[in-house]
């Protein structure tokens, strides 16, 4: 009898606290292997920029930053026009002082901020680069905007008069060379007679140098030209020739010089990435394909004045094309290869 009230009393008592017990356990271990959900609060996010804010690529990761922080309670905190010397500095002082992610524009940067992240395993570090993620907490993204770019480049082929099309981009390196690839592609498509000039100028933010080489171009007949660095729309204001922007809806520096562009929204990869923080999951990542326009990530900015002056038939062609894009009946062809002048 004893031995029996003995037994139920393990039964019903020592073995559940045991069981409990090999369950904390098993997640303390579980815990020290993997990243571990930050409080229910906001999380604390930096952004390390190697340009100035308003150099339109970084500023799209700004803003989506600064809707995480209205909409995701985040504390946000940037470093702009960051030199190389100072990127590592700058990002170690953020991963010691309790930012649990830190995220930026790292392509000058690139062997550097990897570096950097492998030396703090639990922070997060998600980066703009070319280049795949790398275990344990480096993750990347990309302006994939190659579809609104082709789609641009459709306007700009059917409304140049002299079918002569103008690009100034920063340099020519994959990220650059796909949106110049598919602007012209575009306007090849629907103008055959469409010849492309490209210019580089060697940087990602020098607005001087790129208007320079928009004026050139359009004293060599361009009468449309792909802005994709900053600078260019200056250029064809004061010329009165028409303009395509880039990474951001830039009409308001030329209402009655953009048409429209491609536009890249950082929000729906920031989104995401903040949410894997905030629960503990590991942020190696490619986080590219949030930038698709299925996903979207991108789109072609608004007419604004144009609505009214864009032919019916031009825009009905664009929005055809569009929707062929989405439902997967059209491919906008990803070609990174560096771009030749017609």
């Amino acid at each position: 009898m004893k031995q029996t009230v003995i037994s139920l009393f393990i039964k019903r008592t020592i073995s559940p606290l045991f069981n409990k017990v090999l369950l904390f356990c098993a997640a303390a271990f579980l815990i020290g292997g993997l990243a571990v959900p930050v409080q229910a609060g906001g999380i604390k996010v930096a952004a390390v920029f190697e340009t100035p804010i308003e150099e339109p690529w970084v500023n799209q990761i700004h803003v989506a930053l600064l809707q995480a922080k209205k909409e995701m309670g985040i504390e946000y905190t940037w470093s702009e026009s960051v030199k190389s010397a100072d990127f590592a500095r700058i990002m170690r002082e953020y991963a010691e002082n309790g930012y649990q992610l830190i995220t930026g524009d790292s392509f000058g940067a690139e062997r550097i901020a990897r570096r950097v992240a492998r030396d703090y395993p639990q922070v997060s570090f998600v980066f703009g680069s070319g280049i795949g993620p790398a275990e344990p907490n480096f993750g990347v993204f990309d302006n994939w905007i190659h579809e609104p770019a082709y789609l641009s480049g459709m306007i700009a082929g059917k409304m140049t008069k002299t079918n002569i099309l103008g690009v100034v981009a920063a340099m020519p390196i994959p990220e650059v060379n796909r949106l110049s690839n598919a602007f012209c592609s575009g306007a090849k498509e629907v103008n055959k007679k469409v010849r492309c000039k490209f210019s580089f100028i060697g940087s990602f933010f020098d607005p001087p140098k790129a208007k320079e080489a928009a004026l050139a171009q359009i004293e060599a007949g361009a009468d449309v030209l792909y802005a994709e660095r900053f600078g260019v729309i200056e250029a064809c204001k004061e010329k009165g020739v028409l303009a395509i922007s880039n990474m951001s809806d830039q009409a308001s520096l030329g209402p009655d010089t953009v048409i429209t562009g491609p536009v890249w929204d950082m929000w729906p990869t920031i989104k995401h990435v903040v949410t894997l923080v905030k629960a503990g999951v590991p942020t190696a990542q490619d986080f590219g394909g949030f930038s698709y326009m299925g996903k979207g990530g991108s789109y072609l900015a608004p007419y604004h004045n144009w609505d009214s002056k864009l032919p019916a038939s031009v825009k009905a062609m664009v929005e055809k094309r569009k929707a062929e894009m989405l439902d997967g009946t059209f491919r906008a062809d990803i070609d990174e290869s560096a771009p030749k002048s017609d």
